[in-house]
């Protein structure tokens, strides 16, 4: 695996990281997450930082396997072009139940060497 894409998965599980950081002191609770606008908008900017990173991996390698890779990268141009469509239920799906598939995922391409 070269360093390139290496600095991309690590960008993912940082990101990651970072939005589960949010969460550390307090249950996730979506009313929470509803009316804090200040975690709204890092959250979404995270989710552009994996989009924009799993596209170049797609670009770079396409024989690595990134699980729901299309819809990443949708949902990544959706935040950033359709911001004003950006769906609270949405965001916070992904949170809950594509994050943590994706951490795992990542995780074992970077522990596999690819």
């Amino acid at each position: 695996m070269n360093n390139e894409i290496k600095t991309w998965l690590f960008d993912i599980l940082q990101s990651i990281n970072e939005i589960d950081s949010y969460y550390l002191d307090k249950p996730k609770l979506y009313e929470a997450y509803q009316n804090d606008i200040k975690t709204k908008r890092a959250i979404e900017r995270n989710l552009e930082i994996i989009g924009e990173a799993v596209n170049r991996i797609r670009k770079s390698d396409s024989q690595i396997n990134l699980e729901n890779a299309d819809k990443i990268v949708a949902t990544r141009n959706r935040i950033i072009h359709g911001y004003d469509s950006v769906s609270d239920d949405l965001v916070w799906s992904i949170v809950l139940n594509s994050l943590p598939k994706l951490k795992e995922n990542v995780n074992n391409l970077l522990n596999e060497g690819f």
